[in-house]
């Protein structure tokens, strides 16, 4: 229930951790654990449950720009086997929940970089994930916008009581939405402490 920021230099290795934790990249030694299990050994049934309780909001959002916004939630929640009526009141409380409602039928084109950020996480917290892993939420956004993003992260952890973990470079981001920073430099957590 606690949101983890891991900070450092470019190339450093955060986007690269996140991928190890969702099993998108294997590490060449060590172990990744999540929740007691080794991802590295998980067969496919056993990534795709993991990956269930694991939303993810990539850096730039990575819409689909065929699909409209209700088309893009609902992708996961389809994949899952959801039935249309729970699928549309996920869509309908998700985008609710990062103040976009009523953009079910908006276009990712139609949308401002915010917009599509909040749309990322709308379909991250759709799926009812116990974690979320944020890739630079607030990378190229201005100051105002990225203090929205940091609202919702903060609105996700108290309203759903995910346990996040952020990668950034914003420090006033790190210190508004974590609980705890960690520093990593050269692919090694050099530090760890509460704000």
């Amino acid at each position: 229930g606690e949101t983890t920021v891991i900070i450092g230099f470019s190339g450093s290795g955060k986007s690269v951790a996140l991928k190890h934790i969702v099993g998108l990249l294997a590490p060449d030694a060590g172990t990744v654990e999540v929740d007691g299990q080794d991802v590295g050994e998980l067969d496919r049934d056993g990534l795709d449950a993991m990956r269930g309780q694991v939303g993810y909001v990539f850096q730039f959002a990575a819409l689909f720009d065929s699909m409209t916004v209700a088309g893009n939630i609902r992708l996961g929640l389809a994949r899952r086997g959801l039935d249309e009526e729970t699928i549309q009141t996920r869509i309908r409380e998700s985008l609710a929940l990062v103040d976009l409602p009523g953009a079910e039928d908006r276009m990712p084109a139609e949308l401002s970089g915010g917009m599509r950020k909040r749309v990322g996480i709308a379909r991250a917290i759709a799926l009812r994930p116990r974690y979320i892993l944020y890739d630079e939420p607030t990378t190229g956004l201005d100051p105002v916008t990225s203090a929205v993003i940091d609202e919702l992260m903060v609105r996700a952890r108290q309203e759903l009581g995910v346990t996040g973990v952020v990668v950034t470079h914003d420090m006033r981001s790190a210190y508004t939405v974590g609980d705890r920073i960690a520093m990593l430099y050269k692919g090694r957590v050099r530090q760890v402490g509460t704000i």
